[in-house]
């Protein structure tokens, strides 16, 4: 028997940790593949209007078009330009 912290658990989505395959994502937010290791990252959907993030989504059009290898969408970028820029966002 356990219990829930969910302030917690939105404060570490929030801040980009990634979480498990299977985790369901929260309402407000998208799940993304990222780097070599396609690791997944839980972000909040408003970065989708934000022109650095757009300008990966771009990228990511150009080299996979609508064929994701993960099945979700899939950033061409590695972890440490992703981490960075969404830490970027995060502060704005």
């Amino acid at each position: 028997m356990g219990f829930r912290l969910p302030g917690i658990r939105r404060a570490s989505i929030a801040a980009n940790q990634t979480s498990s395959k299977g985790m369901e994502v929260q309402k407000g937010y998208l799940a993304v593949y990222v780097g070599e290791k396609m690791k997944r990252f839980v972000i909040p959907i408003s970065y989708l209007r934000q022109p650095s993030f757009q300008d990966m989504l771009s990228e990511a059009e150009e080299e996979f078009g609508f064929d994701h290898p993960m099945g979700g969408l899939t950033i061409p970028c590695s972890e440490d330009v992703f981490q960075s820029t969404t830490s970027h966002l995060s502060r704005h």
